[in-house]
């Protein structure tokens, strides 16, 4: 059901749930649908604008990756078969129209929110944080972060907040961005002593121009709520001093206890409040993108809760 009074808008569709590497491996294509069962049972769909998969441009993805990299993207989509990156992203026929859905998305929901249809936007899946601007990684063909991060930055939007909470570090994000001061990043990650990418030391605050304006927040493993709790001041604090003119939300559910491949005991309660937090800083547009998270249950448990804070706080 599409609300069109709500201020909350949330993209969902065949389309964008054909980003996915098929049902053995952790990042399928029923990710996006076992969100949608939960957000539907909970009645969602009936407060927040649902919206239709958008497809996005070549001119979109070339905003943050190299022309070389994508050259590859769409020979390996049309060939179906080998590896984007160094064996964890395989290819399959149809990624690059899958990418540019993703890509899409997230633009057509900058544009919403800039326009003030929207308030606050929600893309599942999305958050695609590790690849680089030449190449994939980590279940990552493209980054849509980085692209919507370069895509509202052509726009005109001054400063922009990206808030990562997903377990691994959002290094494709933070590298690409390090030396540049009008992007502040908040990255809440497992200690990368235990997790891939192994990078996003606390000692890692920005470049040049941009040093003091990146806060990473290692956690140790089982880590919790209580935990997290402790230290989301300090996120707060550090957004308060840069006044961003535009959020965006890495909500990776990896982080939760019952991930497969992470060791981090959060619960969705986590990603609502800081959802809820950073819808509540002001009157600036909040673009929350999935990310990570590979137990369904935990996924959609926290992606809606997530839209429910959204929803709560437009």
């Amino acid at each position: 059901m599409d609300d069109s009074g709500s201020k909350v808008c949330v993209y969902l569709g065949e389309e964008l749930a054909r980003y996915g590497f098929g049902e053995q491996h952790p990042f399928g294509n029923d990710r996006m649908y076992a969100f949608q069962q939960e957000f539907e049972r909970r009645g969602l769909d009936r407060r927040a604008r649902v919206l239709p998969p958008v497809s996005g441009s070549r001119a979109q993805l070339a905003l943050f990756h190299d022309s070389s990299y994508l050259d590859f993207l769409e020979t390996r989509s049309r060939e179906g078969s080998g590896f984007l990156d160094g064996g964890d992203t395989p290819a399959f026929r149809g990624v690059w129209e899958a990418s540019l859905t993703v890509a899409g998305c997230v633009c057509d929901a900058a544009d919403r929110l800039l326009a003030g249809e929207c308030r606050h936007a929600f893309v599942p899946i999305a958050g695609l944080h590790h690849a680089r601007r030449d190449g994939a990684a980590a279940f990552c063909a493209i980054n849509d972060c980085g692209i919507v991060i370069e895509y509202l930055k052509q726009q005109g939007v001054g400063r922009i907040a990206y808030v990562d909470i997903d377990a691994h570090h959002g290094d494709g994000v933070y590298y690409a961005f390090e030396s540049d001061s009008s992007v502040i990043i908040i990255d809440f990650h497992e200690d990368g002593r235990y997790l891939y990418p192994g990078t996003g030391a606390v000692t890692e605050t920005g470049k040049g121009p941009a040093a003091g304006t990146k806060l990473n927040i290692p956690l140790p493993p089982e880590a919790d709520d209580v935990l997290f709790s402790k230290l989301w001041p300090r996120a707060e604090a550090f957004l308060q001093r840069y006044r961003p003119d535009f959020f965006i939300l890495q909500a990776g559910a990896d982080s939760i206890a019952g991930d497969p491949i992470t060791h981090l005991e959060l619960s969705a309660r986590t990603h609502a409040r800081v959802a809820r937090a950073l819808a509540g800083m002001g009157d600036q547009p909040l673009l929350v993108l999935g990310g990570g998270g590979y137990n369904r249950a935990n996924l959609a448990q926290a992606w809606s809760g997530v839209v429910e804070a959204l929803l709560d706080a437009a």
